[in-house]
């Protein structure tokens, strides 16, 4: 037909034009059209739920759900502690001291399991993005035969880990036992919690986000119904009191027995729906045997996060040995104080924590669906987000402080300190949000290494050296410790911009 070319002639025609003049022939300006249009099609996403969708409709469809997750699963925490600060009055202080501890065990556990989680998610990013369906299936599978075996083995460190642990941070007695039995009781259900969470990454990195929110919405209502009813504690918001009508009153054991049932009902969930499947992405038990070749791929980017996220958690807990020095010198309580004030502050993570998790999966899609140039733009884009939204709740902060800390218990020793300490961090947020986004967009683009180094570098270098001597040396005791913390995230956020702007991550293999 004369009106048509074939395919081969079109190609001919792409190689052969670089330039249509008015009086060219109105096929060459149909080969130059299709030569310019080339670059975009071939960076699309091929597969996935967020194929066919424009960079900010892909970003909401991350974040929104994840948001919506790690909401659910900061009440998890929250709520332990409400209800710990309700438990009777003589033991509120050292259950809380115990519960803050155990808080930062909590977190190992995320650490431990994240690092395999990254690994999976960013395997399966790149798979979807550049539409190899078999690749990511092999990918979920490995991942959660491995996180199982690595569940168990975790669940084992915090059993014996605990009591060293509540000794290194200097509790007493009383609180050290009930440090003790809340990370015991939680060490039992992670062989089934490595799946709920290490199957959710894998989800995020096929751009499924919703069903793992909606599971977390279980877990965290059934984790209040669970803890509140095993504990025996009254709940109080300020002159109202909901009557606990059991009597397990097991106190510290029941909180944490809620919180472990719920995590494993999580568990069972998630591999339901794996198991299910989504879209181009589905857990097939043939391919669950070990496969040394795509374990070795999950692995490589793993290890690294996992380290960093040692690396942060060490650093911490020495932080917490600083808190017990100062303590020692005679007001007992600031372990509580401390971790009422992170279990705040971690709900300005949530936004951060979601629209990096869409950073990452969107950029390791797109640098799968070889588009350097949109995985940039989408990094660059959730961070201005989280800024304008972490900056606003860190104005909540610095002016609801006391309001805040009250909600969670009324002892003096927590009036007295936590305000103060979340009016530091809210002054903080933005720079906290930079270093949120950009670390989580270079991990799921599989930059492992060098998050690991920078997290390392300036934890070591600036966060604990400044803590020892603004808290300790300096004597400014626990609010010096956190002029620390908070304007570590300076320097942090300065070092993740100059790794994200140096450009190598564009050119990682995964």
């Amino acid at each position: 037909m004369d009106g048509e070319q074939s395919p081969q002639n079109r190609a001919v025609l792409r190689e052969t034009s670089t330039s249509v003049s008015p009086d060219d022939p109105p096929l060459a300006a149909i080969a130059l059209e299709e030569a310019e249009a080339l670059p975009d099609s071939e960076g699309a996403i091929r597969a996935g739920k967020l194929a066919g969708k424009s960079m900010w409709a892909a970003i909401w469809i991350l974040a929104m759900p994840v948001l919506v997750q790690q909401l659910m699963i900061a009440c998890v925490g929250l709520v332990d502690k409400i209800i710990a600060g309700s438990l009777p009055g003589a033991i509120v202080v050292p259950a809380l001291d115990g519960l803050g501890i155990g808080s930062y065990v909590a977190w190992f556990i995320g650490i431990a399991l994240a690092g395999l989680g990254i690994g999976g998610q960013a395997v399966i990013a790149r798979a979807i993005g550049a539409g190899r369906l078999d690749e990511s299936q092999r990918a979920l599978a490995q991942a959660i035969t491995v996180c199982v075996i690595w569940g168990a083995m975790v669940g084992v460190l915090l059993w014996f880990g605990a009591p060293p642990v509540a000794r290194l941070c200097r509790l007493t007695p009383e609180a050290a036992m009930y440090c003790t039995q809340y990370i015991r009781t939680i060490a039992l259900s992670m062989p089934i919690y490595s799946i709920m969470m290490v199957g959710a990454m894998c989800l995020h990195g096929a751009g499924e986000t919703t069903r793992p929110s909606v599971i977390s919405v279980q877990v965290n209502l059934l984790n209040i119904v669970l803890s509140w009813i095993l504990s025996g504690a009254d709940i109080r918001f300020g002159s109202t009191v909901f009557a606990n009508p059991f009597a397990f009153d097991l106190h510290v054991i029941g909180i944490a027995l809620g919180t472990a049932l719920s995590y494993a009902w999580g568990g069972l969930l998630t591999l339901f729906v794996l198991v299910r499947g989504v879209k181009d992405l589905r857990l097939r038990a043939p391919e669950m045997p070990p496969d040394r070749s795509m374990i070795r791929r999950i692995v490589r980017i793993g290890v690294p996060n996992f380290f960093e996220g040692i690396s942060m958690w060490a650093v911490n807990i020495v932080i917490l040995m600083f808190i017990g020095l100062i303590a020692a010198g005679g007001e007992q309580g600031l372990q509580g104080a401390h971790i009422i004030a992170v279990q705040w502050e971690s709900f300005s993570f949530l936004p951060g924590f979601a629209i990096g998790t869409a950073a990452g999966a969107l950029a390791g899609q797109y640098l799968g669906a070889g588009n350097a140039r949109l995985a940039a733009r989408s990094v660059l884009a959730c961070t201005g987000v989280a800024c304008i939204i972490m900056g606003l709740l860190g104005v909540v902060f610095m002016v609801a402080g006391h309001g805040l800390t009250a909600l969670v218990s009324d002892q003096p020793v927590h009036l007295a300190h936590t305000p103060h300490l979340l009016f530091t961090c809210g002054t903080m947020q933005i720079f906290f949000a930079i270093t949120m986004v950009v670390r989580q967009g270079l991990r799921g683009v599989g930059d492992a290494t060098w998050v690991f180094i920078i997290t390392t570098v300036s934890s070591y270098a600036v966060r604990l050296p400044a803590a020892y001597v603004l808290g300790v040396t300096l004597g400014l005791g626990l609010e010096g410790v956190w002029y620390a913390l908070c304007g570590e995230f300076l320097v942090r956020a300065a070092m993740f911009c100059a790794r994200f702007f140096h450009g190598g991550w564009k050119r990682l293999h995964v």
